[in-house]
């Protein structure tokens, strides 16, 4: 917080001191503010490093097996990204569910700790499990296991983010907000890549302040030993598998390969949203914390908050990029698929919000809606893809004004 006002009051004695031709009324220093030019490497650099930040830098991802290799590390890193890029409102909802579960007793990064697989229990020496919070209290209680002496000190310490990392992430983003701010005031052309990228900012904001205590990047859970002899593990611990899911995923999956298959392309995009909302679908595995997890029960109002949040995001996300609506285009074909793609990742989410609250339960009901809602879905998927093309593809004709940009803005420090 310190940090935040810091660069708060920074920010402000930078505005009062730019410089303008004459400041003696407040109409005259808009009139007359002092511009500079700026290169095409700017626009792309700025918005790229912003960029990033949203889609790896604020992401917090939970602690891999300790068999897992690092390509499957990469590769599981990658396909976060991935998501982040396609549907960044899924992370907010991620870390929201993650806030909200992070409720036991302990310090609330003792809670995102264990939530992402802190705990991990040994038995005769070899890892059997992550713990679930309720868990690691209940073997406790029963003397199957020694309470960790971990600290919420140690556990930063495990973290490769702290109050400084992310706080230049932080300013970087602010910072990209402040410039695109400053050009809507002076009325300078802002380029759809500046536009699609504060989307990005804006939903980031919201991530990094709900996972502030989260540690980052933990590579090695904290072993906790099973020393009971008169106990089982398995009478205590238990391993989930896959369990019922409702009508609707089913249907979505035989539409695909008229066959229920976990690993198909369909079910691998609509489960993260499945297992975030906790649909009867336990996915806690044995050692690591699946990335979108669902294996902590939530009550019913927290699950209506969780889906009309990611609901709301997905609508302010949709909503950035139609401000874009009468922005310079290249062409007409390419201002015109901006529109039909901004509206479309506008309204789509919320009209898969009424269908799951309208369709009926039974087989031809879950049949139609889950139909409709594969193509809703694919609709914002491509939605989405075309809006990141036109993003760049967009670059390639701009306006004078453009390359124009205030001066007092590269006072302002970034990265």
């Amino acid at each position: 917080m310190r940090l935040l006002l810091c660069t708060i009051l920074y920010l402000v004695g930078v505005i009062q001191g730019a410089p303008t031709t004459n400041a003696t009324t407040t109409c005259e220093y808009f009139e007359a503010p002092s511009f500079t030019n700026r290169r095409l490497w700017n626009i792309v650099s700025g918005s790229v490093l912003t960029l990033f930040a949203c889609i790896y830098s604020a992401i917090h991802p939970n602690i891999p097996s300790p068999k897992d290799s690092p390509f499957c590390i990469l590769r599981r890193r990658l396909g976060i990204m991935i998501v982040a890029l396609i549907a960044p409102e899924l992370v907010v909802v991620w870390a929201m569910r993650q806030w909200i579960s992070a409720h036991y007793a302990w310090t609330q990064t003792h809670s995102f700790f264990v939530l992402m697989g802190g705990f991990m229990l040994y038995v005769d020496g070899e890892p059997y499990r992550t713990l679930l919070p309720d868990e690691v209290l209940e073997l406790i209680r029963k003397g199957c296991i020694d309470a960790p002496t971990l600290t919420a000190k140690r556990i930063g310490d495990r973290s490769k983010g702290n109050a400084i990392s992310k706080g230049l992430i932080i300013i970087q983003v602010a910072w990209f907000i402040l410039q695109l701010m400053s050009r809507a005031i002076y009325h300078l052309e802002t380029t759809e890549l500046e536009t699609g990228t504060l989307a990005f900012a804006v939903l980031n904001f919201l991530t990094y302040a709900v996972w502030w205590n989260k540690p980052l990047d933990v590579q090695c859970p904290y072993p906790v030993y099973w020393k009971s002899t008169e106990l089982k593990p398995e009478d205590h611990v238990h391993v989930y598998v896959c369990g019922s899911i409702n009508y609707a995923v089913i249907y979505f999956v035989y539409l695909s390969v008229f066959d229920y298959n976990e690993d198909n392309v369909v079910m691998a995009a609509i489960t993260p949203f499945i297992y975030l909302m906790g649909f009867d679908v336990p996915t806690r595995k044995q050692l690591r914390v699946p990335t979108f997890d669902g294996s902590i029960e939530l009550g019913q109002s927290d699950r209506v908050i969780l889906i009309f949040a990611g609901v709301l995001m997905a609508t302010i996300f949709g909503g950035i990029h139609c401000m874009a609506w009468f922005f310079a285009f290249p062409t007409n074909q390419e201002r015109l698929l901006w529109r039909i793609s901004a509206v479309a990742i506008t309204c789509t989410p919320w009209i898969e919000f009424l269908l799951g609250a309208m369709y009926d339960r039974d087989v031809i009901g879950a049949f139609m809606a889950g139909s409709a809602m594969v193509i809703l879905a694919m609709l914002y998927i491509a939605s989405r893809g075309i809006l990141l093309v036109l993003m760049f593809t967009t670059l390639r004709h701009l306006h004078v004004d453009a390359y124009k940009t205030v001066s007092w803005i590269s006072l302002v420090p970034h990265l």
